[in-house]
């Protein structure tokens, strides 16, 4: 699988890392309660990245227009 930047893949993986790392400091130097409040705004992240690769894979980009050859004269 090769990486390019700025494809989705790449972005998927940088928020897992970014969800990773946060969820690691809050579980290490805050409550039960803020991990929960961490934690409650995680799964909904996670429930709009699904819906939107469901949404990418579903309904593809449209293909990209051709150039005009026809010059308006104004």
């Amino acid at each position: 699988m090769k990486l390019r930047p700025r494809s989705y893949t790449t972005y998927s993986l940088g928020c897992a890392v970014a969800w990773a790392v946060l969820l690691a400091v809050v579980a290490a130097r805050k409550g039960k309660r803020n991990m929960r409040n961490v934690l409650l705004v995680f799964y909904g992240w996670v429930i709009a990245w699904v819906s939107n690769t469901i949404a990418r894979t579903v309904y593809p980009p449209p293909r990209a227009r051709q150039p005009r050859t026809q010059h308006l004269e104004g």
